[in-house]
């Protein structure tokens, strides 16, 4: 392939505009070969350089007393104390898992697996937060049943705890799903490995699983919309393996121990390219790659494909020349492929030798550093106007329109969905799914725990993107503190329509926006994470949907808090006020029809003090049982909590009806606690200026709002557990609904 014409079509169709190639032919001096002009289309594109949003993402909170790596490696590295650390992130698997649904997802948990281990941590717990289309688009349930299998095939296979995560439904997902998945991993402190490379005539060495056609250009692929060609892109999804990933994690770990490993860095997006000039530019080094020592498992693949490969379960590592038998002997015990395909050196060029011939010799700072970085021109999303409770009508009969909300594709039980799962591999995890945060026992520690969160509310950020991206992170924050952690840090994924449309643009600048005031109110950093952009099909973008994944430290893990504690004779109290808001709410969306309005305003400082407030009494012993308030408002929470515990209560609410119980205000709690300790509880609020009142108590086995719903439990809990079963058994939408 040396010889190929390098046309404009060529040029477009690696995903390169007209200027860019011209940047190419300033720097080089010449014509690309057809393998430098992939190299570059792998390192240019927006998947990989974060063209379009790297000046946004500067500006976001990166830094904190607990930070030991933010963005700029592999994952974020954050300190739990006694020499202990945490190593997370969240990435973006959408094009691949709307392509082929399957292998999509389950590369995409494969590929942040390996982000985590590759820094020497054991990776202890996984999320997922999925997105699809309209539950009656011809394609939903396809791409449900595949997406989930993929997450519990590679997940389950390799052994790692899927913990929590989210799962949604929105006609504007109809023609890209969003697939984002999130891992963590417990590290000591003083070995975290980095992407650096160091020293000069160091061996390069290509470990793990044997490179093959497999997710050729699917870096390119990521950062293009979507059109009529789609089915041609299949070949662009990589295919994963569990079981060699496991033995990679095994094999890295204890490589790690030996002294072996001066620079590691996982094959990912845009595989042996992106690895290389990554570890050598870090370094401020050059990178000589011999092609023909790459282990392949396919007859008479190009120089190109062997760069631009996203075939799975590989790694790059920059090698102790003394220590190369000794790590070699690991790979073998594995199974592993283990080659040194090239050496560190001091000329800051990127070569790339095969079959004799020079196939690329590029400048390896520039590939990176000099990637085209736009300040794209958005303009200020329209605000919409608030709608008062006055506005909006009440339900003709609250009962059913809880049962309604509580059976609704995005309130419904996703039993369906983590059963699927092995949520308690490793023996760690405190709690099933289902709660406010997964919740895992910290190994070999004898009382810490890390709790975890994933959130986003996009219909929120689509009615105020900069109000939107604030409670976002605030949910993630305020789920974390109702398990009883301290929330110490967060991993974005921003999925968002095409950047070059200026109210897209717009709506991802107030996001950053929104998201970086609210981690700053918050002490709660961004440490890492992703972006995916062009998640739009024939034009019709996304909901914009910048996901939070978030950790908490538990200090002592007997006391933790959950959703499902509350014991007949409980006291329930609400904190953070009555229901007001029911712009942009499930409410009005699910009984009246209706996507509009603003959403409810966030009120960072307000955020902070009732979290702080309810976190002291989870970790005084006083309160065990705790769920937040978001979707649906005070009613679905009270329904949450009845239904998780098996437990039916009796509350009042006050005001306007329909806004009490269904309103999405934030910064609210219900917790549940011991009748004798109740009266203390309000007295504390007080001095603490929390807004605190008394709902009700439990116990029976109806749910009875005062007024306006009474009903049995076991019919709330029908109602919440059928949706997804009947859906995915193939009912209609319609008889699902």
């Amino acid at each position: 392939m040396t010889d190929i014409a390098i046309t404009p079509d060529l040029v477009a169709s690696h995903g390169l505009k007209p200027d860019e190639y011209q940047r190419i032919l300033d720097l080089i001096g010449r014509e690309p070969s057809i393998t430098e002009l992939g190299i570059f289309s792998a390192m240019w594109n927006e998947h990989c350089s974060y063209k379009s949003s790297k000046r946004w993402l500067r500006t976001l909170p990166t830094k904190g007393p607990r930070v030991i790596q933010g963005p700029g490696e592999n994952a974020g590295v954050v300190d739990i104390g006694d020499g202990l650390c945490v190593v997370f992130k969240m990435e973006s698997h959408n094009h691949p898992s709307y392509i082929e649904p399957y292998q999509g997802a389950a590369t995409g948990v494969g590929g942040i697996l390996r982000d985590v281990f590759t820094m020497g941590a054991r990776p202890i717990a996984a999320m997922n937060a999925l997105r699809f289309g309209a539950p009656d688009h011809p394609k939903t349930r396809h791409l449900v049943a595949g997406v989930v299998a993929g997450v519990g095939g590679y997940g389950n296979s390799f052994g790692v705890p899927t913990v929590g995560g989210e799962v949604n439904f929105h006609p504007r997902y109809n023609g890209n799903c969003l697939v984002n998945a999130f891992a963590a991993g417990l590290a000591k402190s003083d070995a975290i490995f980095y992407s650096q490379a160091k020293g000069v005539g160091l061996p390069v060495v290509y470990l793990g699983a044997k490179t093959g056609r497999d997710g050729v250009g699917g870096a390119t692929m990521a950062s293009a919309e979507f059109d009529d060609t789609i089915e041609e892109k299949r070949p662009t999804v990589q295919v994963g393996d569990p079981f060699t990933e496991k033995c990679l994690l095994e094999a890295c770990l204890e490589l790690m121990e030996t002294g072996a490993v001066i620079a590691i860095q996982d094959m990912g997006a845009a595989g042996l390219t992106c690895s290389a000039v990554e570890m050598g530019a870090k370094g401020d080094l050059g990178i000589e790659l011999q092609l023909d020592k790459v282990p392949v498992r396919e007859e008479r693949m190009s120089a190109y494909e062997m760069m631009l490969s996203e075939s799975q379960e590989r790694m790059l590592m920059v090698l102790e020349p003394s220590k190369q038998a000794e790590a070699e002997a690991i790979f073998v015990k594995w199974g592993l492929d283990f080659a040194v395909v090239g050496k560190t050196t001091d000329d800051l060029r990127f070569r790339v030798l095969f079959e004799g011939r020079e196939v690329a010799n590029l400048p390896i700072k520039e590939l990176g550093d000099e990637a085209p970085e736009y300040d794209r021109p958005w303009v200020e999303p329209k605000v919409l106007p608030t709608i008062t409770a006055s506005q909006i009508a009440e339900p003709a009969d609250y009962g059913k329109a809880l049962l309604k909300i509580i059976g609704s594709p995005d309130i419904a039980s996703r039993r369906w969905v983590f059963e699927q799962y092995d949520t308690l591999i490793q023996g760690n995890s405190l709690q099933r799914p289902g709660g406010d945060g997964g919740l895992v026992r910290v190994d070999g520690h004898p009382t810490k725990a890390l709790a975890f969160s994933s959130d986003v509310t996009p219909r929120y950020c689509e009615a105020d993107p900069f109000q939107g991206g604030a409670q976002a992170v605030a949910e993630c924050w305020r789920n974390i503190t109702a398990t009883g952690a301290e929330p110490l840090a967060a991993t974005d994924n921003l999925n968002f329509g095409n950047p070059e449309k200026p109210e897209i643009m717009g709506q991802f600048v107030k996001a950053v926006q929104g998201i970086g005031a609210a981690c700053e109110a918050l002490a709660f950093p961004i440490v890492s994470g992703n972006v995916s952009l062009y998640n739009e099909t024939f034009g019709q973008g996304i909901l914009p949907t910048p996901t939070i994944g978030g950790v908490g430290l538990v200090e002592d893990r007997t006391r933790t808090a959950r959703a499902d504690n509350m014991a007949a004779g409980d006291v329930l109290l609400l904190v953070g006020g009555d229901g007001t808001h029911l712009g942009a709410s499930i409410y009005l969306r699910e009984i009246e029809g209706r996507e509009e309005g603003a959403p409810p305003p966030v009120d960072l400082a307000r955020e902070k003090a009732n979290g702080d407030f309810v976190r002291g009494l989870i970790r005084a012993g006083t309160v065990r049982t705790c769920h937040d308030l978001s979707d649906g408002g005070l009613a679905v929470a009270l329904a949450e909590l009845a239904m998780a515990s098996n437990v039916g209560l009796r509350a009042v609410v006050v005001g306007a009806r329909h806004a009490a119980l269904f309103g999405e205000d934030q910064a609210r709690y219900v917790i549940a606690v011991s009748a004798d300790a109740a009266d203390a509880v309000l007295a504390s609020a007080k001095d603490s200026g929390v807004e605190i009142r008394r709902l009700g108590m439990a116990g029976g086995e109806r749910f009875v709002v005062e007024g306006a719903i009474d009903l049995p439990l076991a019919e709330l809990t029908i109602a919440h557990e059928s949706w997804f079963p009947d859906f995915m058994s193939g009912a209609s939408a319609q008889e699902a609904a």
